[in-house]
């Protein structure tokens, strides 16, 4: 059997068994629907529980409703900074001698603010006074340090059996998880209510080093260095625009003082949503739940971000030349997570990039040979309106022109011929499958709560997600490619490769 023949095969063998096995699927998701427990405590946070007593573990989501799309020009990166901030401890936990920390401490930003208002100074910077400067605040970066015991919260839950504590930030959410035995939920509402009370920025401008490093890795790929100036030509309004990691300028001249009261706007009970899933019973839990989360103050939920991006009137195109291998990234303004054609858009997702049997992967790599790889993803931004975006990887002695040629007749093959009911009912299966394994672990199924309670407005619209997927037809498909993948609409960046620079002479 050939390899097309055989994912034929195995694709349509999927979709039999998930339509055979459909009325127990959805007899089961039923049943796990109704045990989650929702309940909004006094302080305002937000909490799910879903019981599910498998083995005596759970798994934890903090869900902050906050993200890189939420800043401002000239303080890029601090949904990113504060991520790493809440790891660093509180008023109790890391920390020697805390009345003596603070002394330290307020030494430390005092320096930092002499060296940053050198640093801005116009025309131009005092190198001998920037120098003495930066000794300073080095010399007052370790007097405090002496008061720190570093990561005593990820010691402390290490200790309790605690696994995959971590956290991520993106334009939408900031999101803080780990695992845990059972009988240390109590420890972990403890530890997260403290944290998200009392937190104590410490080694603060130690980690934005830590961070600026991030940055310089990033950019040191080429495909990152792309994406960096992708974005801002594709968005000219939105702050998607921004990368979420922060411009360096913004990186060096952040302070503690901006995170603070970062801190103070978006980390309160109000904007936060709090998701456990695994072996808790519910009656039992929400009480001490409350003793403990329900210690965040309130605060006020944030309003959504006001700026909407506009219609974009006529394609946009950036050519980076750089000594790498060619690069090709198309980017079509779309809707949010909310529009009626998401799932539509999933759909088409899945029929032009989807694994090996997808219509970009047979037509650009096997059939034709012009790519390394070919691939698409509808991720970039769902909050607000964000991209659906394509990208190739040109083989050796291929161009970016005739990959997005051939991208573009895959497009029009999309717009001008309805999918076939096989392989839409394949791509269904496979959403189908992806939905259950996301929602196979405790973990998985955690992220996906706090995902739909805050992005979509309620949970339960991870449960209805398969009705949705199901309704998709193929006239949907058609008529959002005709209406989205239109030349107006798009942005391309490309890499092309430029010779490298000679090394400079001695």
């Amino acid at each position: 059997m050939n390899r097309t023949r055989a994912l034929v095969v195995s694709v349509a063998a999927l979709a039999v068994g998930l339509v055979l096995a459909a009325p127990a699927r959805a007899q089961g998701l039923a049943d796990l629907e109704r045990k989650v427990v929702q309940k909004t405590l006094p302080n305002g946070l937000n909490v799910i529980l879903l019981p599910r007593p498998t083995a005596p573990v759970i798994s934890m989501v903090t869900y902050a409703d906050v993200g890189g799309v939420d800043e401002d020009q000239n303080a890029t990166g601090l949904a990113h900074i504060f991520e790493h901030m809440a790891f660093k401890g509180t008023t109790t936990v890391g920390t020697k001698d805390y009345a003596k920390e603070v002394e330290a401490t307020k030494r430390e930003d005092e320096a930092f603010l002499a060296l940053r208002a050198e640093s801005l100074r116009r025309p131009k910077p005092d190198e001998a006074k920037l120098k003495a400067l930066e000794e300073a605040l080095r010399k007052a970066q370790d007097e405090a340090r002496a008061y720190v015991v570093p990561n005593e919260i990820g010691d402390i839950i290490e200790r309790a059996g605690g696994q995959g504590l971590n956290a991520f930030t993106s334009f939408d959410q900031t999101v803080y998880h780990y695992s845990l035995p059972s009988n240390r939920l109590e420890l972990w509402a403890t530890l997260e209510a403290d944290r998200f009370t009392n937190p104590v920025l410490r080694e603060f401008y130690k980690e934005k080093d830590v961070i600026m490093e991030e940055r310089r890795m990033g950019e040191s790929q080429p495909g990152g260095r792309l994406f960096i100036d992708f974005m801002p030509v594709a968005f000219e309004a939105s702050m998607y625009r921004s990368f979420v990691i922060g411009w360096m300028s913004d990186l060096r001249a952040i302070t503690r003082a901006q995170a603070e009261a970062w801190f103070a706007k978006y980390y309160r009970a109000r904007n936060l949503t709090a998701v456990i899933v695994g072996d808790v019973d519910p009656e039992s839990a929400m009480p001490m739940l409350e003793r403990t989360l329900g210690t965040i103050p309130a605060g006020e939920k944030p309003g959504p971000v006001v700026t909407v991006e506009p219609p974009q009137r006529a394609e946009k195109r950036l050519t980076m030349e750089d000594p790498s291998q060619p690069i090709l990234i198309i980017g079509y303004h779309k809707g949010d997570i909310n529009d009626p054609d998401n799932a539509a858009y999933e759909a088409i997702n899945d029929i032009v990039a989807e694994g090996r049997s997808s219509r970009l992967y047979k037509s650009l790599v096997t059939d034709k040979q012009l790519a390394l790889y070919a691939g698409a993803f509808t991720g970039l931004g769902q909050k607000y309106p964000g991209l659906f975006v394509f990208v190739a990887v040109p083989n050796r002695g291929k161009t970016n022109a005739e990959c997005e040629a051939a991208i573009w007749e895959e497009i029009e093959k999309l717009k001008a011929q309805p999918v076939s009911d096989d392989e839409l009912q394949a791509v269904k299966a496979k959403e189908k499958s992806k939905f259950l394994g996301t929602i196979d672990s405790n973990m998985g199924l955690a992220m996906a709560l706090a995902h739909a309670q805050n992005l979509q407005g309620d949970w339960r619209e991870l449960f209805r997600s398969l009705a949705k997927i199901d309704n998709v037809t193929a006239a949907d498909i058609q008529r959002v490619a005709r209406a989205t993948f239109v030349k107006s609409n798009r942005t391309v960046g490309t890499i092309e490769t430029a010779a490298a620079a000679p090394p400079a002479a001695k």
